[in-house]
């Protein structure tokens, strides 16, 4: 049986629990797997049919190659269309070039809900940078919301040990500036002691209404039981864990009580105060 107040108390535990490689592997996954998408969507414009079936010119697809590129989140092997022909040229991850400088926050911004289709067909225009077709820009929209909904909407586990909630600020370019957005993520640990991220929300502040929703919405895709949430200490939050998971305990995150921690000690001394922590 697992003994929540063990675990409530085991510092060591919080620290392994969420740390910034977690979640750059994650990150790193999933701008893979939308890289992936739209280039698919590119061939299928391309060719100017569904997958699979020969076009009106005799080119059709023929499988797949590989290739590494680089990302702020790091090296990754990615999955590249063929044609036949040899006649497909990749807009988003150009021949020869292997680096995707820029647009990593842009993709991973795609999978936050409260992004509309619209919003994301906005964000790939911007990202293609008119070296596409509008058509093309509508074909790689639509795979990239496929995607997005069916990662967003996607069934959970009944019960969670801990779930982490907490927001990212990413810096993302729209409308030809650079703004910060906020991506509020909740991290759960199941039984097998698997980290994943559980979902992503766009919010404009993070208050306990905007919580609401989040805790809601884990709880409509299966979610019975969390044992322990990590939060940061927002007025109010936990009152609002409890209406929807009432046997849920509460600890406010590492993080958190450490850059609460670190208001009171000077600033010369911070780095080793928070290695102690």
């Amino acid at each position: 049986m697992i003994d929540k107040e063990e675990l409530l108390n085991n510092k060591d535990f919080y620290k392994s629990f969420k740390n910034g490689e977690d979640l750059t592997s994650f990150f790193k996954e999933m701008h893979k797997r939308a890289v992936e998408h739209m280039l698919d969507a590119e061939l299928d414009s391309h060719l100017d049919n569904d997958k699979h079936q020969k076009s009106a010119t005799g080119n059709y697809r023929n499988g797949h190659g590989t290739k590494k590129i680089k990302s702020s989140f790091g090296e990754s092997e990615i999955k590249v269309p063929r044609d036949r022909e040899g006649s497909f040229e990749p807009a988003l991850v150009p021949k020869r070039h292997n680096i995707i400088d820029g647009l990593e926050n842009i993709i991973i911004s795609f999978y936050a809900k409260g992004m509309s289709v619209s919003d994301i067909e906005e964000q790939i225009k911007e990202m293609y940078d008119f070296e596409v077709s509008t058509s093309t820009i509508s074909r790689i929209t639509n795979a990239v919301a496929n995607e997005v909904v069916s990662w967003q909407n996607r069934p959970l586990e009944d019960l969670y040990l801990i779930v982490w909630m907490d927001g990212i600020v990413f810096k993302v370019r729209e409308n030809s500036k650079v703004i910060n957005k906020t991506v509020y993520l909740a991290v759960g640990l199941n039984r097998d002691g698997r980290k994943e991220v559980l979902g992503m929300w766009l919010g404009k502040n993070e208050s306990s209404a905007f919580w609401m929703g989040v805790l809601t919405d884990l709880k409509a895709r299966g979610v019975e039981d969390i044992l322990i949430t990590a939060t940061d200490n927002l007025n109010g939050f936990t009152q609002t864990i409890r209406s929807v998971f009432p046997e849920s305990q509460t600890q406010i995150c590492v993080v958190h009580q450490i850059r609460n921690a670190c208001k009171y000690v000077v600033w010369k001394d911070r780095k080793e105060f928070s290695a102690d922590m």
